[in-house]
């Protein structure tokens, strides 16, 4: 187990098993590390806790953080098989795993901010779990139902793995498992056009050193969980009228897919959210807290509470 890792110093580097909440088991692999009221932090797709890095040890300065890899990425492991094998990977999963970490780790309630697979997690624990999220941080995304309602030729060119990866088992695992994970990473985190030169080594690294069956597979039925399971939950969700009630900040990179194919991001995000939705652009592109981390730490520091109540 690597316990240092740059951005990370004096975190504590564990695993934790979590309970079969109807999903399967799971091992979620995470960082704690600071003082505060608890803060946890969820990564996007493909990568691992330590997208985080660049902002962390800031972040820790005021709050008890916790990052954490998501069921089936980075070091974490969800089940194998078992029934309808997508829901075990849906975003209702991930979040109960998390929801379960931060229980057994002392924390009743928390403030969380995701990127990506991680902000979409996030936006399903703050509707299953509203007693649980104090303050919600959605990174780069829209609501997974405003996506599949409206989507168009544009954002398909630009989320292809979206299509790709939600295919029938095991076509899309067995051609990505099929070229070196490092040329995988270097098409797939390159694919805005923005090149690769805002990722620390390290960190790329271990992007990398994941990128194996395992992660393949979760996050292939992550992508298939996300026009079926999750799509059906968001759907029944907004049409009974629930909607996040905890306050919520949306940000997101200006020359992202987000940025560029959906128009008013928060107009986006205002029917999925019972209060006042803050927020706005980050001159950069989709890795928003690894391109543009001064922009996201001055975003989330005025955001998040540093006296958030914890029980």
């Amino acid at each position: 187990m690597q316990e240092e890792f740059p951005g990370f110093e004096g975190f504590r580097l564990e695993d934790m098993e979590v309970p079969d909440r109807g999903f399967g088991a799971a091992r979620i692999r995470y960082r704690i590390g600071g003082a505060g009221p608890p803060l946890l932090l969820l990564h996007g797709n493909p990568m691992s806790h330590v997208s985080w890095h660049k902002i962390a040890a800031r972040l820790a300065e005021r709050f008890s953080v916790v990052a954490s890899d998501l069921r089936g990425y980075g070091d974490s492991i969800g089940p194998e098989e078992g029934g309808e094998r997508s829901i075990n990977y849906s975003f209702r999963a991930m979040a109960q795993d998390q929801v379960d970490l931060m229980e057994a780790l002392g924390f009743a309630r928390f403030q969380v901010v995701g990127h990506d697979r991680g902000a979409r997690t996030t936006h399903r624990m703050a509707l299953d779990h509203p007693a649980r999220v104090v303050r919600a941080g959605l990174v780069d995304i829209l609501p997974n139902r405003h996506i599949w309602h409206n989507a168009s030729k544009d954002w398909a060119m630009k989320s292809w793995h979206w299509l790709f990866m939600a295919q029938p088992y095991d076509m899309p695992e067995r051609m990505m498992a099929g070229v070196p994970a490092r040329y995988y990473m270097e098409r797939k985190l390159s694919k805005p056009g923005l090149g690769l030169s805002f990722f620390h080594p390290r960190a790329f690294d271990e992007y990398v050193r994941c990128f194996t069956w395992k992660t393949i597979r979760g996050s292939c039925e992550d992508y298939r969980a996300c026009p079926t399971s999750d799509l059906a939950m968001d759907d029944a969700d907004f049409e009974a009228g629930r909607r996040v009630a905890c306050p919520l900040l949306v940000i997101w990179g200006a020359r992202s897919h987000t940025g560029t194919v959906h128009g008013d991001v928060l107009a986006c995000w205002r029917p999925y959210a019972g209060g006042e939705v803050t927020g706005g652009p980050i001159p950069c592109g989709h890795y928003v807290q690894e391109e543009a981390p001064e922009e996201t730490f001055a975003a989330l520091d005025g955001f998040l509470d540093p006296l958030a109540p914890t029980s």
